[in-house]
């Protein structure tokens, strides 16, 4: 179970010091290396000495924006420092090649739900080269095309319902008694009259007549509509999780990540605990593992006509490229809800 854990409280800097932070931690994402005062102060924002830099870092360091890891070193961000960055950061956008990827992806993505979340995962994770996280968008804002009954044999008939979103049910039903195509038939025109543009969860009122019709449709109505509790449960589906190795130092710290990854109720309980706090952003202590305190965990929740249908999330190191990130998860959470929503035609390019 997440241990509830808030971000530090971070004060203000004056410009300077702001701008020497921003210098520092932008080269720490860059290069992974501790950053000197010399380089800083090499950078095109930077307009006082390399002397005026390092008294400003090690004030920095005072007050806990910046850690020196060894004594002839130069300095690397903290938590702190990361949040303040991550606070003032700018809002990033999409670059053009990974818009059109988003775009096409989304226009061309179909099967059942399940296949689209995986699918996604892969996606995010492509895009940005981290872990990502997608947790159960659901069928229960898509609305219903058709739903046709296929008539396998007299005691045997397939439910085959399409939604919005692109995605197909099937559910076997097996009546007690013989059914005939025009029997088959009929069921189905009655069928697509009382779903065609409905939601799993809307209430239809079925037909109470005693005829096998009537009989089929409210088998069909059932077996259908049997399948929306179990759909809004918590579905995580997890992409490039190899990606850990290639993003972590040291074999255990790449362990215990991997560990955390393996454990889908953790992994729930971290994305729904930060969701629930405001954040879109979890960086090292914040996340509430453990084993997590050397990662930056990015969550952008899917909303359905103002109803939370699931989310979206990179996990990587703390010095992950939080603007490319933040975008590329903020955008991928907007066409997966238009996607489940039934518009992604009017998705945003």
């Amino acid at each position: 179970m997440a241990r509830r854990a808030t971000a530090p409280v971070v004060n203000d800097l004056d410009a300077r010091k702001a701008s020497i932070l921003e210098a520092v931690v932008s080269e720490h994402i860059d290069t992974a290396q501790p950053v000197g005062s010399s380089s800083v102060a090499s950078s095109s924002d930077i307009v006082v000495s390399s002397a005026t830099v390092r008294s400003e870092m090690v004030s920095l360091e005072r007050e806990g924006y910046l850690a020196q890891p060894h004594t002839s070193a130069g300095r690397v961000p903290t938590d702190k420092g990361y949040r303040y960055f991550v606070d003032h950061l700018k809002s990033g956008v999409l670059g053009d090649v990974q818009q059109q990827q988003v775009s096409e992806f989304f226009a061309n993505v179909r099967g059942e739900v399940e296949d689209v979340l995986e699918q996604t995962s892969m996606l995010l994770s492509q895009m940005t080269h981290y872990t990502s996280v997608v947790l159960g968008a659901t069928l229960s804002h898509a609305s219903i095309l058709s739903s046709q009954l296929v008539n396998i044999d007299a005691h045997h008939q397939l439910l085959v319902t399409v939604f919005s979103d692109g995605s197909v049910t099937k559910h076997s039903l097996t009546p007690p008694f013989e059914v005939d195509y025009e029997t088959c038939a009929e069921a189905s025109r009655q069928l697509n009259a009382l779903l065609i543009g409905t939601l799993l969860e809307s209430v239809v009122q079925v037909p109470s007549r005693g005829d096998h019709v009537a009989a089929l449709v409210r088998d069909a109505v059932a077996a259908l509509h049997a399948q929306a509790p179990t759909v809004d449960g918590d579905k995580v589906f997890i992409g490039g999780s190899s990606r850990v190795a290639d993003a972590f130092d040291g074999v255990e710290t790449v362990r215990q990540v991997l560990s955390i990854l393996e454990q889908e109720l953790l992994v729930v309980s971290l994305v729904e605990d930060m969701l629930k706090r405001g954040l879109s952003v979890a960086i090292g202590a914040e996340n509430g593992f453990e084993p997590l305190s050397t990662c930056a965990v990015i969550v952008a929740p899917v909303t359905i006509d103002g109803a939370p249908a699931g989310a979206v999330g990179l996990l990587g190191p703390t010095r992950m490229k939080y603007r490319e990130a933040m975008a590329a998860a903020g955008a991928v959470s907007q066409h997966l809800a238009r996607h489940f929503g039934g518009d992604e035609e009017h998705a945003e390019h």
